[in-house]
């Protein structure tokens, strides 16, 4: 019973940092949120029994967060 409510405040974690990063208007912020979204898919995989998707999200996800920081040198931080 307790892991059942685990994965339900995950799933309600993963729609409540979606919605934070569809209102964000700064690009960092969004960048930094998405890294937070990662994370909380990494442990909800994991809790639902696929450790191989967790760590493969957990590799695509840091390696997309050191991207986006990356290219947020190039262009303007704010969206308008």
């Amino acid at each position: 019973m307790q892991v059942l409510i685990i994965e339900a405040l995950l799933l309600l974690f993963l729609i409540f940092i979606t919605v934070c990063i569809l209102i964000s208007k700064d690009i960092l912020a969004c960048t930094i949120i998405y890294s937070a979204f990662s994370f909380c898919a990494v442990l909800t995989y994991f809790m639902f029994g696929s450790p191989d998707v967790a760590f493969t999200e957990a590799v695509i996800g840091t390696m997309s967060t050191i991207f986006f920081v990356a290219a947020l040198k190039k262009v303007d931080r704010w969206c308008k």
